[in-house]
């Protein structure tokens, strides 16, 4: 079911200068055939997750930290789904300037938040109920519009999976119809990297990612 929403943030740092894309272009995906996702090079955290980091230092610091793929059960498989709609209905859409009155803040909301609120929820919850935090994974995309968007992935032994507010169904990542640009290392959550093909800053294998994973 699709919700309508905008997530209005300061969006464009997350390009950089040299990645930038015109407001008007809608980028296609840059998904590929495969359930993992690719990683590029490092990339520099979006300022509303470091500003949260500064007020939440017990959220960003690294914990359950696991090298290979979280092998999930098909129980654990239908938290996603349960997780990511419960929090999809529970919470209202609002900008943060109708919250707070700035352009961008990230933070747990109680009963009303705009996409990275929705996803660091997510997250929280999940890490509750046993999710090793190293596969909950906070990434930025341009979405359908090509406006800056924020979801939760799952990095799973089965593909990495997208927690979406805009729609209560978990998909693929390369069945989101997204252009992803970056997110969370699973090794150390306050660092993020690069999923952007045309960003070869770095070597592939970075981050503890080996073979581009």
């Amino acid at each position: 079911m699709k919700r309508i929403f905008m997530c209005i943030a300061a969006m464009a740092a997350f390009a950089g200068p040299a990645g930038a894309m015109p407001e008007a272009i809608v980028p296609e995906s840059n998904t590929s055939s495969s359930p993992f996702m690719r990683v590029y090079g490092p990339a520099q955290p979006p300022y509303g997750f470091v500003r949260f980091c500064e007020r939440n230092p017990d959220a960003c610091r690294a914990r359950h930290i696991e090298d290979i793929r979280f092998q999930p059960t098909p129980e654990r498989l239908s938290e996603l789904d349960e997780v990511n709609r419960w929090v999809n209905h529970a919470i209202a859409p609002a900008t943060d300037m109708e919250i707070y009155g700035v352009s961008e803040f990230w933070t747990f909301p109680v009963d009303r938040g705009d996409c990275e609120d929705y996803a660091l929820l997510k997250q929280k919850i999940l890490i509750q109920r046993g999710w090793p935090k190293s596969s909950l994974l906070l990434t930025v995309v341009r979405d359908e519009k090509g406006e800056g968007h924020a979801v939760l992935t799952a990095r799973t032994s089965q593909g990495d999976f997208v927690l979406d507010n805009k729609i209560d169904d978990v998909r693929l990542w390369n069945a989101s119809g997204y252009y992803f640009l970056m997110r969370q290392s699973y090794l150390d959550p306050r660092v993020w990297v690069s999923l952007d093909v045309n960003d070869r800053t770095a070597p592939d294998a970075i981050a503890g990612v080996q073979d581009g994973r």
